[in-house]
């Protein structure tokens, strides 16, 4: 009986010790209201915590408008917690900001991974995405065939003459309110993401990336000049409407409104459930090559965290092709490595999606990676609207570069 009892008082105090080392991590994420979103992720972490019993991550969700503006305000508190999501683009302010800390996982595992998924600031891995998004030239097999046009491919895309080519035709053509639906009820994110590529195609950019100390050249140089007249040709000519109504953006192309719409993959099933010829192409080549916008939300590590590389394990876990394919099949973006695509009937080769996956791996292109994005981001998107409702391109342009040239030196820099 004494045996017995000893044995038992063993195991109890063992496992009452399991249970005192097992350290909670916690884990804010965007997906507050997105049902299948939150069930995927919880998933991730119900796998994460039995399948060892060091970490146990607790989650804590947000609406996604709201997001941001509680990590800034958890940082100012001191109450972040040790593993955050943060949207590709804004990364970099948040790592110059202390809001992060480098990544420390096994790098290996990543080197499939889209590029737009890899966090990268200052020569070091921040952050690191399960997915991708990717924008197209949507239109109809039957609209190309109907206006004769040749149906471009990555190899050879459209040059900026075939494109406008096309756009005339389908303005003549009379059949449709507008030739290209470019968006413009969207505001905010989507002005950098979908449209500073085709400026990059031009060969300017919102700041000159060498440095990133000044935008002089870049957004008013000479290329960036015939960026912006080309984009105010655009409204000027009638191909495309500076205001819209947000439900024209949403049911536009499949009510026949638009003969091409520059949208992305989340759309593109919607389009095909619209019209079965459904085609997605390339973007055009402005003179540098096509180019489309890369990098969407990633996970890190908060540069307060007392556990860090429990917040790394966490992350690295998740990185397995299974929920890569998981987070496609049930939000519908590009998976992170070509074998998780495969696992994915959209996004695997000769699916309805695949093309997405080549756009998105050959001519992405990230957004500024500088902690001055977040200004320079609103700066570009009100130049482009402006630009788009008559607004002198020149004086425009300038004036932008102004603003971010004195944002950049107000903030010394950024550490650049």
């Amino acid at each position: 009986m004494k045996m017995f009892t000893f044995a038992a008082s063993a195991a109890i105090l063992g496992w009452t010790s399991a249970a005192e080392a097992q350290q909670t991590l916690t884990m804010w994420y965007h997906g507050a209201g997105n049902e299948v979103e939150s069930k995927i992720i919880n998933e991730v972490i119900s796998d994460f915590n039995a399948s060892q019993s060091d970490w146990k991550v607790e989650l804590q969700s947000f609406p996604q408008a709201a997001y941001n503006d509680s990590v800034v305000a958890g940082a100012l508190a001191g109450n972040l917690p040790d593993i955050l999501d943060v949207d590709g683009p804004v990364m970099p302010n948040w790592a110059w900001a202390g809001y992060l800390q480098p990544l420390k996982i096994d790098e290996s595992k990543i080197a499939s991974f889209l590029p737009g998924t890899k966090g990268v600031w200052n020569g070091q891995l921040y952050s690191i995405g399960l997915w991708d998004a990717a924008v197209a030239l949507v239109t109809r097999q039957s609209t190309l065939d109907e206006l004769g046009l040749r149906k471009p491919t990555l190899e050879q895309p459209w040059t900026r003459d075939e494109f406008m080519d096309a756009l005339a035709k389908a303005k003549a053509a009379g059949k449709w309110d507008y030739a290209l639906d470019l968006g413009m009820a969207w505001t905010g994110e989507w002005y950098p993401y979908a449209f500073s590529p085709f400026l990059q195609s031009f060969g300017g950019d919102i700041v000159d990336r060498s440095t990133y100390k000044t935008a002089e050249g870049a957004l008013n140089g000479e290329a960036a000049m015939a960026f912006g007249e080309w984009w105010q040709s655009l409204f000027k000519d009638g191909y495309a409407q500076a205001t819209q109504d947000p439900a024209d953006r949403d049911g536009g192309f499949a009510a026949g409104k638009y003969a091409f719409s520059w949208n992305g993959n989340w759309a593109a099933l919607g389009a095909l459930a619209a019209f079965e010829d459904t085609v997605f192409l390339p973007a055009p080549d402005f003179g540098k090559g096509p180019k489309i916008g890369a990098a969407s939300w990633q996970f890190g590590v908060s540069a307060s965290s007392k556990h860090p590389e429990g917040a790394a394990a966490f992350i690295e876990f998740a990185l397995q092709d299974k929920y890569l394919a998981a987070f496609s099949n049930g939000i519908g973006l590009i998976p992170a490595t070509p074998t998780a695509a495969e696992m994915v009937d959209n996004y695997k080769a000769g699916g309805p999606l695949s093309v997405f996956v080549d756009y998105s791996a050959r001519t992405s292109l990230v957004r500024p990676v500088t902690p001055g994005y977040v200004v320079q981001a609103k700066v570009f998107e009100k130049a482009l609207a402006d630009i788009a409702n008559g607004a002198d391109v020149a004086a425009t342009l300038d004036a932008a570069v102004d603003e971010i040239n004195a944002d950049i030196e107000k903030n010394g820099g950024y550490g650049h």
